[in-house]
């Protein structure tokens, strides 16, 4: 039974019914924005971004402070309403959708106007002694917005409020399997009281979303799938406009002979499994070195014992069920091809049968090898694949032996060189002695390698992606142009002795640069 299956309906808009992950009982219907909706709130968005440009970065900020209040006041409200649609565990949701949201807004609200402010930028060489150069950060325009089913409140919140900040306006769409957790993100933003127009968030499917792509947009920030991230990318490219794309991963996580294996562990499990394992930066691939294999092994399956599923748990669940019928799937599938192909299932491995919803019991996995799907491609579930490895340095070729690279974790009490080894991994970002925390962490740009994506959100670099960082130069003195019509050879002369004086006769033109 899927979690939205299309109805019939009266109109030209298309009609799903939505269900419950938990209990698979109907929860409601959507009704999806259509081409002509889509680009009724981009013409909406294109008329309000002038105004909202001009409005100072102080009231800008002050709304996103107020929405941060409203979350917390609101956070009942939207940990029921992200639970009720994904069926993560209540933790995850105010780690994930409120803490992490309210963060975030804190961090830009109070960084945005230094960020974007215009700023002076030395001219070097004989140049500088005559000009003046100054960036100006000028927003975009209308951002296209499209986030999934994971994160389904975070998402919006996180890439809105830099965007948002940035003078620019914002039409977003959420997922079809969360639709209501995504469109939150305008009700507490227009209680802050953001201007109408400057936020919208539309209700749709992929169709919807293809509609945001095409409809005209200045830039598109987009996580999902490869497959759809390149149809985005072909799409932003047709019509010469920027987009950053986060298409998942497959991360590695390093255990070396000298980690803190207690908190390995217990790494490897939050790592894995939190968020049901739907995250980005989930750890799917963990190699241990022989020396401490089989005491690792033995600390994540005695822990792995006291897991608890399921809603009954209230605060106290640990891994909740997974969010889509159809990643449902994908997982299993992986799991049975491991299975087929010689790998051992510890623990799990199959749906929870004492749960009536899309319940997968957390998994421990070895003898895994990279013939298999499950450490090749993006599982995103509640699983460990644990490989033995001779050494670092197997661990880190098996490691960058993938066609994703988003994040990764490494543990050792070497701090000097769990930096090496993490530098070493061909990946996004990682993370020394903890799971894959960078995403949490508003400073770091976040963005992936190969086909975990293209562009790097958050921090300073994504705040200021969504504007055009404009050089503007500036005369000092006036006077004569020293160029000017016409040419001469007695000038081309000149030139030819200056450059010499330069960079061949005398060390000026290092030191003036």
């Amino acid at each position: 039974m899927s979690i939205y299956e299309p109805i019939a309906s009266d109109d030209s808009r298309r009609h799903l019914q939505l269900r419950s992950p938990v209990s698979l009982e109907p929860t409601g219907e959507l009704v999806c924005a259509n081409a002509e909706d889509v680009a009724a709130a981009i013409a909406r968005a294109r008329a309000a971004q002038p105004a909202w440009a001009a409005t100072g970065m102080r009231e800008r900020a002050a709304i996103v402070q107020r929405a941060l209040h409203l979350v917390l006041e609101m956070q009942d409200e939207i940990i029921d309403t992200v639970v009720a649609e994904t069926g993560k565990a209540r933790t995850d949701a105010m780690s994930m959708e409120i803490f992490s949201v309210a963060d975030s807004l804190c961090y830009y609200a109070k960084n945005a106007e230094k960020f974007l402010r215009p700023r002076k930028r030395r001219v070097h060489g004989l140049l500088g002694l005559v000009k003046q150069l100054r960036i100006v950060y000028k927003p975009l325009g209308v951002v296209g917005l499209i986030t999934p089913w994971n994160g389904p409140f975070v998402l919006v919140m996180n890439q809105a409020a830099q965007a948002l900040l940035a003078g620019n306006t914002v039409v977003a769409k959420g997922s079809e399997v969360t639709p209501f957790s995504a469109r939150l993100a305008a009700t507490i933003f227009t209680r802050a009281g953001l201007p109408e127009g400057v936020l919208q968030v539309l209700l749709g499917d992929g169709e919807t979303g293809a509609a945001i792509v095409k409809g005209g947009v200045d830039k598109v920030s987009f996580t999902g799938s490869v497959a759809t991230g390149r149809k985005v990318a072909e799409a932003c490219a047709s019509q010469l406009i920027p987009c950053t794309l986060e298409l998942g991963g497959n991360d590695a996580m390093i255990v070396c002979a000298d980690a803190d294996l207690d908190r390995a562990a217990d790494g490897a499990w939050l790592g894995s499994c939190m968020n049901t394992g739907h995250y980005c930066c989930g750890t799917e691939r963990i190699y241990v070195v022989e020396q401490v294999y089989d005491e690792f092994l033995q600390r994540v399956l005695d822990k792995g014992k006291h897991l608890r599923q399921g809603q009954q748990y209230g605060w106290e669940e640990d891994i909740g069920a997974v969010f889509w019928d159809r990643q449902l799937a994908i997982i299993e599938a992986h799991v049975e091809d491991a299975r087929a192909k010689g790998a051992n299932i510890l623990m799990g491995g199959r749906r929870n049968p004492e749960l009536p919803g899309l319940y997968y019991e957390p998994t421990v996995i070895t003898g895994v090898d990279n013939s298999m799907d499950i450490m090749r491609l993006e599982t995103f579930g509640p699983i460990l694949c644990i490989q033995k490895v001779a050494g670092e340095d197997e661990a880190i070729a098996l490691a960058n032996d993938s066609e994703f690279g988003l994040n990764g974790n490494v543990w050792t009490q070497d701090k000097d060189k769990g930096y090496r080894l993490a530098a070493a991994i061909d990946t996004g970002s990682c993370s020394v002695n903890d799971m894959a925390v960078s995403y949490g962490i508003p400073a770091a740009p976040f963005g992936g390698r190969k086909h975990s994506g293209l562009g790097q959100v958050n921090g300073k670099k994504g705040l200021r992606g969504y504007c055009h960082e404009m050089p503007i130069v500036i005369d000092r003195f006036g006077g004569k142009m020293q160029n000017a019509y016409p040419y001469s050879a007695k000038n081309a002369e000149g030139m030819k002795k200056l450059m010499d004086f330069l960079w061949v006769k005398t060390p000026l033109g290092r030191w003036l640069s």
